[in-house]
Parts: structure tokens; C-alpha cells; sequence
């Protein structure tokens, strides 16, 4: 009955969602219109005929892995002499990167790499259940208005580079090479290019107009722009499960339980993916057994029923138990003429919803967009500045993703604290309203409407219905604290997001000087025609 009446409270405040919602709409169409009016050639701008020098390249790409395989590919097919160069072009062997939200999949389309989970076993996904305390929430990604194919898919994270590599290789004017990249070749301020030692051991260099940087979350390159603060809130403790199923098909689990979340997702047609998140002040060691005792007694009584007796037989094969850190690092590059730096080399957010692949593809579409029409990138500081908007344009979709990510994985942790408690409640059962209010909630979990305006309502909303859980069905002094408690929690978790990512930028991009940034006119004297 509290939750009924909690929904009709709500409901009334829906009122108001749907007249700010027209207005961010209204918004987004004038951005849209603005962005059509300067579509960008289709044709590509290089002659591809006749074979390229080795040291030849206009831009060089550091990292191979998902954004800078997707990014050289990019580039490469609008004619852009690409050099990648990547530290190992094995297949990584690593548990992170592993799901792909739809948001992401459309994205993947815009680049024409849609094909490239189409042969590696990846398995559709189409929303995730919360199980919380025997009760569960279902959260069905909104893709009724969306083709058939259009849906997140969960993969081997290394299948999926090696295809996307595949691509990369498939054109002529894209060198690949494996190399370990150790520093930056300045001159007078500008990055001219990169030095690496070759496969051989080899100290090369290589020089280009552009050096765009991707060598992921353990980038060693970064600190050469700028010294971001990172931050690890958890571990994610991770192994495969085999022999069993997940409850609904195509559809993950998230179990919220103490001490922390567990996240299940299939990632092949006999394997599970299961990461349990572990505050980083109570890792246990893996070398020792601790960490094998430590699933059994204080995580498996959690698992659900159907999935226990594989859960157990995961835990003690030998060598299945892998920890991978979760990284929180918002993006806050200097700019450097010369360089840029792209994927989780400029910005990181937790992995439990599994959206760091689509911050990625998007930074592509959208560096991809803000190149094409660049004739000449000889001007590293016109160029630089120009791509200043980069910073800006991509904000929508990273910093939605980016906040939910990191609120969510706070309020899905164990805490002593009863607010926190209330919390979790309150989230799954504004989950369980169904309506607009798990539609709206869910097109932004998956990347499909990346509105910052939209997300900050959605809390609004959350937060409201939490105090109406609370008060309801009299309210008395205790339950009026309690919900001044929750609302206060709730604002520590969120603002504090909100603020590293850039009010400004989230908020009120067209306030933004370099929003309005257009390409440097062609030089007359060098173009990108050969």
C-alpha cells in the first residue's frame, strides 16, 4: 500500500517531467539542426591509390584496443593515413569490457563495426533483473521502437578486439604494429609524434600532425598531458560460470546484497560472467585461499539458488579467480597542440553497468565528425583549439553513463548507515512503478538517451518517492528525519558526480565558447589532398 501511494506522488511529479522533458527536447533539436547544418563530405578526402611510406601517416593512434581499433578504423575509411600502434596484438585475455549496452550498438553501427559481434558468440542482452531481500525488479532496456537487431550484446572482451583489429587490418592506408609506446616527441610545446620500442626491441619513432591517445585505463602516457585524480573505489573480483543458466534469458543479474553487488551476465552460449564488487579496503588475497573462503562464506549464500552449485565449482578451479580494479577518473585534460587523449585513458567511471564501451564508441563518432572536415592538420595549434569542443560535445553521453555508474554502484554497496538501506529500497521499487518512470530510468542505463537533464530528474523523482516510502502512511518526527537522512545522503552521493563533471558542460553546454568552434578554413598553400 506505501508503495502505491509513494507511486501516486510520483506520478504527480511526472506531471512536471514531461513539461521539463519537451524542453530538453526542444533543446536537443536545435542541437541536432545545428549539427546537421554542417554535415561533413562523404567522400574521402585521400587517394588511395599507390602504397604509403612506412614512416608516412597523418595521425597516429596509440592503443588498439576498443576505441582506438574503432577510431583507426574510422579515420582509415575516410581516407586518413592512420598508425597504430598497439603494446600486444594478442587477443587480450581480461574480464573487463565485456558488455555492450544498446546505446553502444548503435554506435558500433555508425562506425560500420556492427559485423564484428556478429561471429564471436556474443549474446544478446536486453535488460538486467535486481534481486534484493527475495524481492526483484526487471529492467527491460526500451527497444520496442528500435529495429530487431538493435539490442546489448555481452562477449569475450578479447574475441571482440581481435575482430574489431581484423577491420583495421583490412585497410591500406592503416598501419598496425605492435609496440610499446614510451614517451612523447615535444618540440616548442607541440607534440610532434611518439617514440616506441618495436616487437624486436627496436627505439623507434614516429611523427604525424596528430597523436591521438587510447592506451586504456592503465595509460602511461597520461600524465604526460595531465595528472587527473583517480580514484578506486572497488575491486571487482571476477570468474566464469559454466552449466548452468541465468533465470530470464538474454537478461542479466545484479543481486544487491551484503557486503557488496553481484553482477551476472552471459557471455557466450555456455559461460556466465559473474564479478562480485569488493570495497578495496577488504580485498582478500587470491595466492593464499583467502579470497576462495572468502566467496564461499560471505557471497555464495547470496547467489540465487539456480546458479550456487556453479558458482562453488567456478571458486575452486584452479586459476578462474581474476580482480581487476574499478576506476573512477572524471575527464579534466589540459589541452595539448598536437595531442589528444580519448577512452579510458581520459575518463573512467565503475563498470557495474557496463558502460564504458559506449562512452568509447561515442568519443569516436564524435572525434570522427569533428576530423572529417579538417583538410589540413599541419596547425597543431588551430587544430587543437578547435577540437577543444570535443570536451564539450561528448558530455551528454559520458556524463549520464558516468554518473549512474558511479551513484549506483554507491548505493548498491553495503553501508551500516540505515539511509543507505533506504535507498536501495527506494531505487528498486521506483524500478518496479514501471511507466515512464523504469522507461526513462532504463533508456538512460543503456545509453539510449544520454540527457543529463533527464538523469537529474530521475534522481529528483527517486529521491521524492524514497521520502514518500518514508512518510507514509502518517508521518510522524522519526519518519520526517528519516527522510531528511535520506535526502541528504542521497545528495552527498550525487552532487558531488555532478560537480566533477562540469555543471557547465552538463548542464548549459551552449553557454560554452568551444561548443561553437568550426573547422579552420583550408589552407592554400597545404591540403590534405594528395
Amino acid at each position: 500500500m506505501v508503495g502505491v501511494i509513494g507511486g501516486v506522488i510520483a506520478s504527480l511529479l511526472g506531471f512536471v517531467f514531461l513539461y521539463c522533458n519537451s524542453l530538453i527536447r526542444f533543446r536537443g533539436q536545435r542541437k541536432l539542426n545545428r549539427a546537421a547544418s554542417m554535415e561533413f563530405p562523404k567522400k574521402n578526402s585521400v587517394n588511395k591509390t599507390g602504397s604509403e611510406g612506412v614512416g608516412t601517416a597523418d595521425i597516429i593512434i596509440v592503443g588498439a584496443g576498443v576505441a582506438g581499433a574503432a577510431l583507426a578504423y574510422s579515420l582509415g575509411k575516410d581516407g586518413r593515413r592512420v598508425r597504430a600502434i598497439e603494446r600486444d596484438l594478442n587477443a587480450p585475455n581480461r574480464m573487463a569490457c565485456e558488455s555492450l549496452i544498446p546505446g553502444g550498438y548503435l554506435k558500433l553501427i555508425e562506425l560500420g563495426l556492427e559485423d564484428c559481434v556478429d561471429e564471436i558468440g556474443a549474446q544478446r542482452l536486453l535488460g538486467y533483473t535486481l534481486y534484493k531481500d527475495g524481492k526483484e525488479a526487471h529492467v527491460s532496456f526500451p527497444l520496442e521502437k528500435s529495429q530487431s537487431h538493435v539490442a546489448g550484446r555481452t562477449f569475450h572482451n578479447g574475441r571482440f578486439v581481435q575482430s574489431l583489429r581484423k577491420k583495421v587490418a583490412s585497410l591500406h592506408n592503416v598501419s598496425l604494429e605492435q609496440g610499446t609506446v614510451t614517451s612523447l616527441i615535444e618540440e616548442n610545446g607541440i607534440v610532434k609524434g611518439v617514440q616506441y620500442k618495436s616487437e624486436s626491441g627496436q627505439v623507434l619513432t614516429a611523427c604525424a600532425s596528430l597523436t591521438i591517445i587510447c592506451d586504456g585505463c592503465f595509460s602511461n602516457l597520461r600524465r604526460s598531458l595531465y595528472s587527473p585524480k583517480v580514484d578506486i573505489p572497488s575491486y571487482f573480483v571476477g570468474f566464469i560460470l559454466t552449466n548452468c543458466n541465468l533465470p530470464i534469458k538474454n537478461y542479466g543479474a545484479i543481486i544487491v546484497a551484503h557486503p557488496s553487488p553481484i553482477v551476472f551476465s552471459p557471455i557466450s552460449s555456455t559461460e556466465i560472467r559473474c564479478m562480485v564488487n569488493v570495497p578495496s579496503e577488504q580485498v582478500p588475497s587470491v595466492s593464499n585461499g583467502e579470497m576462495a573462503c572468502y566467496l564461499k562464506t560471505q557471497v555464495a549464500p547470496k547467489v540465487l539458488p539456480e546458479l550456487y552449485d556453479s558458482f562453488i565449482s567456478a571458486i575452486e578451479k584452479k586459476g578462474n579467480i581474476r580482480i581487476a580494479p574499478n576506476k573512477i577518473m572524471a575527464a579534466a585534460p589540459h589541452l595539448t597542440p598536437g595531442a589528444l587523449l580519448i577512452g579510458d585513458a581520459l575518463n573512467m567511471r565503475h563498470a557495474i553497468t557496463g558502460g564504458g564501451m559506449t562512452v568509447a564508441l561515442s568519443d569516436v563518432v564524435i572525434l570522427r565528425d569533428l576530423i572529417r572536415p579538417l583538410h589540413d592538420l599541419s596547425d597543431a595549434f588551430t587544430v587543437s583549439k578547435y577540437l577543444e569542443s570535443f570536451y564539450t560535445l561528448r558530455k551528454p553521453m559520458s556524463s549520464t553513463i558516468n554518473i549512474l555508474a558511479n551513484v549506483l554502484q554507491k548505493i548498491f554497496s553495503a553501508s551500516s548507515n540505515p539511509a543507505m538501506e533506504n535507498l536501495q529500497h527506494t531505487f528498486l521499487g521506483y524500478m518496479r512503478l514501471g511507466g515512464m518512470f523504469s522507461y526513462g530510468a532504463s533508456a538512460m542505463l543503456c545509453g539510449l538517451c544520454p540527457r543529463p537533464l533527464s538523469l537529474a530528474f530521475h534522481f529528483l523523482f527517486i529521491a521524492m518517492y524514497g521520502v514518500g516510502r518514508l512518510l507514509l502512511p502518517f508521518p510522524s518526527p522519526k519518519r520526517l528525519w528519516d527522510g531528511a537522512k535520506l535526502l541528504w545522503v542521497a545528495s552527498s552521493i550525487l552532487l558531488p558526480y555532478i560537480y566533477s563533471e562540469g555543471i557547465r558542460q552538463m548542464f548549459f553546454p551552449l553557454t560554452v565558447p568551444a561548443y561553437y568552434r568550426t573547422p579552420p578554413k583550408k589552407s592554400p598553400k597545404k591540403s590534405f589532398m594528395h
